[in-house]
């Protein structure tokens, strides 16, 4: 049995309410690159790899060490994190180093994480 929200009776109308919060969404596109990139952050190996590259550079190796993954299945992992632009790279040689791409994937994981722990 699922409780009931709180709503307004039935002749509540707040046009000004709902025109301003209209006007404050973004943009179709926009929702839907932001809905995608939380799906690549969502899963919990995704978010593992990057809460590992948040402490520091990693090759594929050690980031799959770290995440528990094979080589193969990292570098999967990190072709869908490349993509949504989450992780850089940098090649050494013929070894790749990732790190996270900049700020702002490192306040999401952040918030996230310390989100998740509030009580």
């Amino acid at each position: 049995m699922t409780a009931e929200l709180p709503r307004c009776d039935e002749d509540c109308r707040h046009p000004d309410a709902v025109a301003n919060a209209r006007a404050a969404l973004p943009t179709q596109q926009a929702v839907e690159a932001a809905s995608a990139l939380l799906k690549a952050v969502a899963d919990p190996t995704r978010l593992r790899m990057l809460s590992a590259l948040a402490a520091q550079e990693l090759c594929v190796h050690d980031l799959a060490t770290v995440a528990g993954i094979s080589e193969s299945a990292a570098s999967h992992q990190l072709r869908l994190l490349r993509a949504h632009r989450l992780v850089g790279y940098r090649k050494e040689g013929r070894t790749v180093y990732y790190h996270l791409a900049d700020q702002h994937v490192t306040l999401l994981l952040e918030n996230a994480l310390e989100h998740a722990q509030e009580r």
